[in-house]
């Protein structure tokens, strides 16, 4: 089981989404925690919002500080910022550079929630690949705002993959 650390700054935001999604496709096989360097009250409404539409109910989530106890507990650090992003030396350590949902329209956070869910998709291991080597697979992208076509070109294949991976097929109506 692979132990996955998901950090930002307030962990209100793009960690919490990142953390809730996780840990809904992986289930049991790995495990998932979230911490900000410097914890907000709550949840961000908006990142509550776009999780319930996807069936995740986060309004339990508690913003947890990052320490010691949660970089020890990690085998995989996914920093989720794009902007001052805490670094944690010494952990297998990845940089999604999302932006911050805090005080975006829901559909803004809908975007971000998608990606993250997307970003997962593509790292999400398989046939007992390593979760930490699959992680350096994703692809570089930018704020989604200015890639919002390109990304759901690939979204739209990486759901592709990820329904073949399970033994499923996308149905292509949808889109």
């Amino acid at each position: 089981m692979t132990k996955v650390l998901f950090v930002c700054v307030a962990n209100s935001g793009r960690s919490v989404m990142a953390e809730r999604l996780f840990r809904r496709d992986a289930g049991d096989r790995h495990a998932a925690r979230s911490a900000g360097s410097a914890p907000g009250a709550a949840a961000h409404e908006e990142v509550l919002a776009a999780l319930a539409e996807v069936g995740i109910d986060a309004s339990d989530h508690v913003p947890h500080g990052l320490n010691d106890e949660a970089i020890d507990w990690a085998d995989v650090v996914v920093a989720t910022c794009d902007d001052a992003c805490p670094v944690v030396p010494g952990k297998h350590y990845v940089n999604w550079q999302l932006p911050d949902p805090k005080a975006r329209p829901l559909e803004e956070v809908r975007t971000s929630r998608d990606e993250i869910a997307f970003l997962y998709c593509l790292v999400q291991p398989r046939r007992g690949d390593a979760i930490n080597v699959r992680l350096q697979l994703r692809p570089a992208l930018e704020p989604v705002r200015a890639r919002q076509h390109e990304l759901r070109v690939m979204q739209r294949e990486g759901l592709r993959r990820c329904a073949a991976m399970v033994g499923g097929d996308l149905d292509d109506s949808v889109w």
